[in-house]
This record gives structure tokens, sequence and C-alpha cells, in this order.
């Protein structure tokens, strides 16, 4: 499990059977105190690949610099390239959740960076954003 911010867009990519599959790497940082008590700031990147429906709602609501919590299994692959073995080991997600918005304040007006969003309902603005399509029974998991 990782929780950080999205460090490019994703990308999507259909494999040959129809799958859809989306990758994308998210930075977690960390803050710790060295030996000699100064704090120190670290960033990890962690490749993300991500399969089927989730591969689709990823790549349609995340953008770079959106959090996202990850949940899966680490995979480590390997290739030969020009003769040299090459490796990648990534996190392949069994669920994403997506994190806050960024961009909204709470008041009215408060300045933002980013573009504004398409505003059905302005009374909701922490509403979270549901997918316009029908919901399947078959994809809730309980």
């Amino acid at each position: 499990m990782v929780y950080g911010n999205l460090t490019r867009d994703p990308e999507m990519k259909a494999l040959p059977s129809g799958m859809q599959v989306t990758s994308f790497s998210i930075a977690t940082n960390r803050r710790y105190k060295d030996r000699d008590g100064n704090y120190q700031d670290a960033v990890d990147y962690h490749n993300i690949v991500v399969f089927g429906r989730q591969a689709e709602t990823s790549a349609q609501y995340l953008k770079k610099g959106s959090g996202a919590f990850v949940e899966g299994r680490l995979q480590t692959r390997s290739w030969d390239k020009d003769g040299q073995k090459q490796y990648r080991t990534e996190i392949v997600a069994d669920r994403v959740q997506f994190g806050p918005r960024t961009g909204g304040g709470s008041g009215e007006g408060a300045p933002t960076n980013a573009a504004p969003k398409k505003d059905d309902a302005p009374a909701q603005q922490n509403a979270p954003e549901y997918p316009e399509e029908d919901i399947n029974p078959e994809d809730i998991p309980f």
C-alpha cells in the first residue's frame, strides 16, 4: 500500500486481448531525522500498472499531481536490451483510490491554479465525482 502524487499523466493502452492497461508513477515523500538530529526529506518513486475497469477510470480521473492510494503486489520484469539484462519493479494494483481533488478551496471565489471544472452542483463542491455511466452491480465488492 502506498499513497503519493502522480509524477506524470497516466498512459492507457490496450492489450491484444482487448483488456485495458494503464501505467503511471507516483512519488512518496518521507521525513526523518539523521544522526545529527537534522530533518531530512526523501522521495521514492513507484511505477504502477492497473488492469481492466480500474485502468479506464484511473486514466480518466487521474492526472499529474493528483493524489492516489494504491494497493497491490510487487512484480519485477526482466528483458534483454542490446545484450544487457534490464529490470523493472512495479506495483500491479488491485485497487486505486483517488485522493482529494486539488485546486478547490472551502470559500467561494478562492484563487486556484487549476482550470475550472464543470460545475453541475455548486452547492455540493466537496461531493465525490461519480462516472456518468450506470454502475454494474457485479462491480460492487460486497
